[in-house]
């Protein structure tokens, strides 16, 4: 996708491993506890040299929010080391097979389980509050009914459209699955040669379509932990969202490097996609072009869902100096802390009092994202997910390509879900 240089590597450490949280926005009454290999965090303030790894551009800017923590904690040391997305996974699983680990890490909310599956990673204490969380982002630190981390900050998916031909087709904002076909023709009618644009293949094309499927009504999986795939929701959902390219309302094949540029020329109406497009876009066309499109959030059916994503820190379990490490974790996630680090980096708060400050309440093109990310949802803590994930990807793309039935697909979904399993038995 075309996205800052963070923000690429995140999405393709996202498709290199496992996803996490628990199917649904809703928390267990287990998503908030510790086990007995828990840790408390003690009174006072932190003391001794905690080592952090970052990824990406945040592992860049962490330093600067780092030097905050020691001001407050004059007996404590940061040392940030950052680490790229792409080689990020084996130097942790290294790390924690060796048992040199560091004490705080970046751990993208995709790669949760299989951290968690190397016993690399230790319980969140108690003293953490889960509902000071957007529920889908506290639900992605949750392995197994126990909570491995701390949402540091999220992203969802909403819906960006050319405001300027909108206006001139006379259509409003969708709000329905019909206000968005009607929506993408509109768009089509005031002159872009595509309404709107979705994903037809490729890595992550699932997380792309999922959040339709739960729109529909759907589940990846029940309550017992069986997959849920085959069903009236699937069926429904593959067919709306394969008809906007069998119609012509949007590419058949898109090319995601052509995206923003077709979009700031006008040739595109609309497109389904992330905060860091607003970055890419102003790039690309200049600071104006802001007052030429709008986001909103994903149209419903059912109900309304989108896809939740971002990173968590987590404490190693072999930490060398534990304590300070949670300490600064809360310091990270407290709801001013958050707020700086979104002027900071952009990155979204994942604390829900942080939506409250003007510097997000106030500015349009950010707070949309608020509701959004309440009902956000991820994919199953599962080991086996990745792989899950890339059967759905190849699926979806045989539907899109007309080769596949969604009825036909929605049983090879099933089928290829069951026979890959869970891996938690």
């Amino acid at each position: 996708m075309n996205r800052t240089p963070r923000l690429v590597a995140a999405a393709t450490a996202s498709t290199l491993t496992l996803a996490l949280a628990l199917t649904g926005c809703g928390r267990s009454d287990e998503a908030g506890t510790t086990d007995e290999g828990s840790t408390g965090i003690t009174d006072g303030p932190a003391t001794g040299t905690i080592e952090v790894w970052a990824m990406g551009t945040e592992g860049e800017l962490l330093p600067e929010l780092a030097e905050q923590f020691e001001a407050d904690n004059p007996e404590a040391t940061v040392n940030v080391t950052p680490v790229p997305w792409e080689s990020s996974t084996e130097k942790i699983n290294t790390a924690i097979a060796t048992g040199e680990v560091p004490d705080v890490m970046q751990v993208g909310t995709t790669l949760m389980s299989g951290f968690v599956g190397l016993d690399g990673l230790a319980p969140t204490p108690e003293a953490i509050d889960p509902d000071a969380f957007f529920p889908g982002a506290w639900d992605t630190t949750v392995v197994d009914g126990t909570s491995y981390g701390v949402p540091w900050y999220v992203e969802s998916r909403v819906l960006y459209y050319r405001t300027d031909l909108a206006q001139e087709a006379g259509v409003e904002a969708p709000q329905t699955w019909a206000d968005l076909t009607e929506f993408a023709a509109g768009l089509q009618d005031a002159g872009a040669d595509e309404g709107i644009a979705l994903q037809t293949r490729g890595n992550s094309t699932a997380l792309m379509y999922l959040p339709f499927y739960w729109q529909a009504g759907g589940e990846i999986m029940d309550d017992a932990g069986e997959f849920t795939l085959d069903n009236d929701a699937q069926v429904k959902a593959l067919e709306y969202y394969s008809s906007f390219m069998r119609d012509g309302l949007a590419p058949p094949v898109l090319v995601e490097d052509e995206k923003v540029q077709n979009f700031v020329d006008g040739r595109l109406g609309s497109f389904v996609s992330g905060p860091w497009e607003r970055a890419n876009l102003l790039t690309t066309a200049g600071d104006d072009f802001a007052g030429k499109f709008g986001v909103v959030p994903l149209p419903s059916d059912e109900t309304t869902a989108s896809f939740i994503g971002g990173s968590n820190l987590a404490v190693l379990a072999d930490a060398a100096n534990p304590d300070a490490a949670w300490k600064f974790v809360q310091f990270a996630t407290d709801p001013a802390t958050q707020v700086d680090w979104f002027g900071i980096s952009s990155d979204l708060p994942a604390v829900e009092a942080s939506w409250e400050d003007p510097a997000l309440a106030d500015d349009d093109a950010v707070a949309v994202y608020e509701d959004v990310l309440t009902t956000a949802r991820s994919t199953p803590a599962i080991p086996t997910w990745a792989e899950i994930e890339h059967e759905l990807d190849l699926i979806i793309e045989q539907v899109i390509a007309g080769d596949l039935t969604p009825q036909d697909a929605a049983t090879q979904m099933q089928d290829a879900a069951t026979s890959i399993g869970t891996g938690l038995d």
